[in-house]
Order: structure tokens, then C-alpha cells, then sequence
């Protein structure tokens, strides 16, 4: 074997390399068994129990409010308009004086008419008697049969012209008190369409409006499926269950403190709309509802028996779906698709995909994936705003 002899220069070299090289082989070493980083903790979620309970379903309508009864009042006869005997805005009864046209005309051909019936009851008198006179003599002989028929004719055509003449003056009388227009019901009468002085009559159109406001007639439409459905849970009932106590929800969001009941349906389905109107009637003593107002009304049409509800923030959707995540005994995290039941403020009913039993992760969703291990922290929901 050969032996390789360093020349001492080279020798002492190595001698002098040699710490060095052992302390750079021992940094490789230990660099290639260096420890791997920690692992992170698992996320904090927050989480709630699934709660079952019974939960009332509601619906809303759009509502339109009117009066009772909105009567319009209108001029059944031409004439000047002479007076306005009401304030408008005010309360009125039954028969309160509202208009009065100029009688002065009326008051003529009423005169005129009585004339004329005193005309035809004088007439009357007359063949009356001619027919007493002439009986006897037409049986003795005395006179012509026909004299007695034309006598008898006579008599009956002043009748006719009696009954003619008294519906003269009644059709006069009924004239007459037309110009004195009246309130046709117990309400409020509008604003007056009409000035004193202008020439009014029954093509005119309304003078005013008077509406009954208690109670206040509410008409909103419902679907025809929300019809069938309603037939389905309450047999028997006329459109609407007349039952349900209704709610009525005013444009600035304010609910009204009386309770509404439902009054009637309409005879058929909106061909144009697919809607049913609906009638209700709502306590209105203070007169604080005004026909003309618009509003929503909401009502309890059904009640969820052991429904299941979560909150609302709990709900991803995904491609046309929703999802959960809950988590188990061992706190790993499990996706689960579900379908959605009706809404009920911060929180939504599950209908299916989730049991009793189970805990979903309300805040935290997009931190963990199937099988992620979290670290639940519990949920504290947040108290809903006041009403205005």
C-alpha cells in the first residue's frame, strides 16, 4: 500500500484547518435535525346550542285603510248653491245639514203641482156625481145606457188624473227637500269639493265625503297559495281564518295598540294579480287611523310544533344552499348542508339537517374546514333594538 507523505508546509496546514472543519461539520449536522415550529392553537368560535321549541309563523301584507263607510255625497237636483252648513273635519250625525241649494225653483214647481192635483180632485168630484145621478135614471130608462158608461169612464179617468197629480207633488216635495243636502251617515265629512254660488247637480259630482272611522276597514290581498294554505289548516274557514288576531304595522314602522279581526274575503281570485282581497276591521275610537293610509298587516298564521332555530349569523350560503358548522364531543368542526324554514328576527327555524342535540358555530365559519379542531367560546346574542 501506498503510503502519501505530506511535505511538512502542507502538514502543519492541516493541523492548523482542522478545529475549523470539524466545528463547520457539527453546524451542518445540526442544522439538518433542527426542530419544526410549534403547532397553532385551534381558533376560538363562538358556538350555541341547537333550541327546539314552538315557534308562531307570521306573514305581512301590504294594507290600504279606509272608512266603514265613505260616503260621497253628491246634488240630486240643479240648482245655485246658497250655503255650506258644516264645518269640514268636524264630527257630524246622521241627517246633519251639509248643503243647501236655492230652494225658489223647487218651492214653484211644487206649487204648481199641488194646482194641479186640486184641478184633477175638482174633476173627480164632478164625474163622481154624474155617476151617482145617472145610475137611477139609466135603470128607469130615463137615460141611455151609453150615457151612463161615458159618465162611468169619466169618473175613472179623473182617478187616474188624481193619482197622477198627487205623484206630481210628491216628486215636487221630494225635489224640494233635495235641496237641502244631509249627511247620509254618522262620520267625518271631508274637505267640500264646491263653493258657495256654484251651479251643482247630479252631474256635478261630490261635494264631499263622509266616512265612518269606527271601527276603520283595512283591505290587504293575500296569495292564493297563502289561501290554500290557510283552507288547509283551518277547514271551513271563509277565505281567511276569523280567528287570527291581526296586527297593523304603520308607515313610520309603529305598531297601532289595537288588535284587528277579519271582516270578509272578496267573491274571487284576481285574475291580474293571483291576490284575494281581504277585509278587516280595526278599533279606531280616538279617530287616529284616517282612510287613505297605508301600512302593513301582520298576523300568526300557523305555530311550528318542536322547531328547531339557530341564529341567523350561523348561516353560510353556498351555491344556492346554506350550511352550518357544528362541532362535536371532541370540538372538531363537521359541515352540514340544511334547508331553511321561516325567519324569526335574529334567529331562522331548520327544517331539516340538524338535530336537537347538535351545537353550530355562529361566529368563526370561515376559520375552520371539515374535521378543524376549534376552541368554542360561548355565544352571547345581541338584545334587538327598541321599536320606535
Amino acid at each position: 500500500m501506498t503510503v502519501t507523505q505530506f511535505p511538512p508546509r502542507n502538514a502543519r496546514l492541516l493541523h492548523l484547518l482542522a478545529p475549523g472543519i470539524t466545528v463547520g461539520l457539527l453546524f451542518i449536522a445540526t442544522g439538518c435535525h433542527k426542530a419544526a415550529p410549534p403547532a397553532p392553537p385551534p381558533p376560538n368560535v363562538t358556538v350555541a346550542a341547537v333550541e327546539k321549541r314552538d315557534v308562531p309563523v307570521t306573514q305581512e301584507w301590504v294594507a290600504s285603510l279606509y272608512g266603514f263607510v265613505d260616503a260621497q255625497v253628491r246634488a240630486q237636483v240643479t240648482g245655485n248653491l246658497l250655503k255650506q252648513d258644516y264645518r269640514e273635519g268636524t264630527a257630524l250625525r246622521q241627517g246633519s245639514l251639509l248643503f243647501e241649494i236655492d230652494p225658489r225653483p223647487f218651492q214653484a214647481a211644487l206649487a204648481q203641482a199641488k194646482a194641479q192635483l186640486a184641478q184633477a180632485e175638482a174633476q173627480l168630484g164632478k164625474t163622481a156625481e154624474d155617476v151617482k145621478r145617472y145610475t137611477p135614471l139609466a135603470r128607469d130608462q130615463a137615460i141611455s145606457q151609453q150615457e151612463l158608461d161615458d159618465a162611468v169612464q169619466a169618473n175613472l179617468a179623473s182617478k187616474a188624473l188624481v193619482a197622477a197629480g198627487e205623484a206630481a207633488v210628491a216628486q215636487a216635495q221630494l225635489n224640494l227637500d233635495f235641496t237641502r243636502v244631509a249627511s247620509p251617515v254618522d262620520g267625518v265629512a271631508g274637505l267640500t269639493q264646491v263653493q258657495v254660488g256654484d251651479l251643482v247637480g247630479p252631474g256635478t259630482g261630490v261635494l264631499t265625503t263622509v266616512s265612518t272611522l269606527d271601527p276603520i276597514k283595512v283591505y290587504f290581498p293575500i296569495s292564493e297559495q297563502s289561501y290554500l294554505a290557510f283552507l288547509g289548516d283551518h277547514p271551513g274557514a271563509a277565505g281567511f281564518p276569523a280567528d287570527v288576531k291581526l296586527e297593523l304595522i304603520l308607515s313610520n314602522g309603529s305598531v297601532y295598540p289595537e288588535a284587528g279581526q277579519f271582516y270578509a274575503a272578496d267573491r274571487q281570485i284576481d285574475p291580474n294579480t293571483g291576490t284575494l282581497r281581504i277585509a278587516a276591521t280595526f278599533p279606531n275610537p280616538h279617530g287616529a287611523l284616517r282612510p287613505g293610509e297605508y301600512g302593513r298587516v301582520r298576523a300568526v298564521v300557523r305555530t311550528l310544533k318542536d322547531a328547531l332555530v339557530v341564529p341567523t349569523r350561523a348561516l353560510t350560503e353556498l351555491q344556492g344552499g346554506y350550511q352550518v358548522a357544528t362541532i362535536d364531543a371532541s370540538n372538531l368542526a363537521h359541515l352540514r348542508s340544511v334547508k331553511l324554514g321561516p325567519p324569526l328576527g335574529n334567529s331562522t327555524v331548520i327544517e331539516s339537517g340538524l338535530t336537537p342535540s347538535d351545537r353550530v358555530i355562529v361566529d368563526g365559519f370561515a376559520k375552520v374546514r371539515e374535521g378543524t379542531p376549534v376552541n368554542p367560546q360561548p355565544y352571547q346574542p345581541v338584545a334587538p333594538a327598541p321599536a320606535p
